[in-house]
């Protein structure tokens, strides 16, 4: 896989990386402060051992600390209101929230999550982006390659083939689930995972 120009050289070691529509250079350049604290949200993160084998509920510590990680910075949960209009009928338009939210820029992090969940966040960014209220989708999930320590921890049954990783969001993407949307993706790595906490 050939390293994205906008992305650090340390962040490719920790993080698979795949973008569409030139997602990286639009950030880079046009969102510089958001595309910043992206970068040291990942850079800061690590899969400890203690939230991994922690018994499952309705947010998992991942994506509870990567979320935290994005709130202190600024970033918000948002659900947005929209609605068409056709002459004088207006019909309600739903999208689901985004779990951060920072200028043009929606972020989701699926973390151990049914994997029909990414086509719910792949059809709200399209949706978004085209009625201009995105300019990029982020998805962070976890690479295939943990599940050898998911394994070992004896939490393999939990993180099953039928939950968010990497294997099951390329697919969908390449598939056209975004539509036009910008969407870069990074999947953690085991050279992420820190045994000792």
């Amino acid at each position: 896989m050939t390293p994205l120009e906008h992305v650090p050289d340390d962040l490719e070691l920790l993080y698979e990386f795949q973008e569409w529509r030139h997602a990286t250079a639009i950030l880079a350049t046009d969102f510089p402060a958001e595309w910043a604290e992206i970068v040291d949200v990942l850079r800061g993160f690590r899969l400890k051992r203690s939230d991994v084998a922690a018994k499952g509920g309705r947010k998992s510590p991942v994506a509870t600390s990567i979320d935290g990680a994005f709130y202190a910075r600024g970033w918000v949960e948002k659900r947005f209101d929209t609605k068409i209009q056709i002459d004088a009928d207006t019909h309600d338009s739903p999208t689901h929230k985004v779990d951060c939210f920072k200028n043009r820029i929606a972020l989701e992090v699926e973390w151990n999550n049914k994997d029909p969940f990414f086509d719910r966040d792949l059809n709200n960014f399209r949706l978004l982006f085209d009625l201009r209220v995105i300019s990029v989708g982020v998805i962070i999930t976890r690479c295939d390659e943990l599940q050898a320590i998911f394994e070992s921890l004896e939490k393999g049954s939990s993180y099953g083939n039928s939950t968010t990783h990497m294997s099951k969001l390329i697919p969908r993407i390449e598939g056209g689930g975004g539509g036009g949307c910008p969407i870069l993706v990074a999947g953690i790595k085991s050279d992420l995972y820190d045994p000792m906490v």
